[in-house]
């Protein structure tokens, strides 16, 4: 499948490429029905919830930084503060979200954005051998093994899931 037939968004799939990662392209997986939610990409796959990757966009002082995280939790954003050594730390605006990774809400992937931000990864995500993560579309999704998919993320590796009370 060549990148203008895949369901992956088009900037992504050429960020795929750039990476030297190509041949995940045609491991897209495409839903017209849409895979917004965690909860609605695993019912699609077939997968557990904590397999999908959600890529979250805060905003900590003001600056964008993504957390990526197993669908299953929450983020705890008192340790994204703590991790970060910031005053605040809240849940950008859609508007920062589009600018900031140049995709919506709900197809945001891992890695592949318009702009270089800082990287969290929760350790939940080592889980499991692979995870499904948003292919740049709220309709497409990728399966990639968590490590790699943290190390092109040049992410973190943290503990910021936020615990059962």
């Amino acid at each position: 499948m060549s990148a203008t037939d895949s369901p992956a968004h088009p900037r992504f799939a050429a960020a795929l490429s750039e990476l030297g990662l190509a041949e995940l392209v045609s491991e897209v997986r495409g839903f017209p029905e849409g895979a917004r939610t965690a909860q609605e990409a695993a019912t699609a796959i077939g997968c557990e919830l904590s397999q999908i990757c959600k890529s979250l966009i805060f905003a900590a002082d003001g600056v964008p930084v993504l957390v990526l995280m197993d669908g299953a939790s929450r983020v705890d954003v008192e340790l994204v503060r703590w991790e970060l050594c910031a005053a605040k730390v809240t849940r950008a605006k859609a508007d920062v979200v589009r600018e900031t990774t140049g995709y919506a809400i709900g197809g945001v992937p891992p890695f592949g954005h318009a702009s270089r931000t800082r990287v969290l990864a929760d350790r939940s995500l080592l889980n499991h051998e692979v995870v499904w993560a948003a292919a740049g579309t709220p309709h497409a999704v990728f399966p990639m093994a968590p490590k790699d998919l943290i190390d092109h993320a040049n992410g973190t590796l943290v503990d910021v899931r936020e615990l059962a009370k």
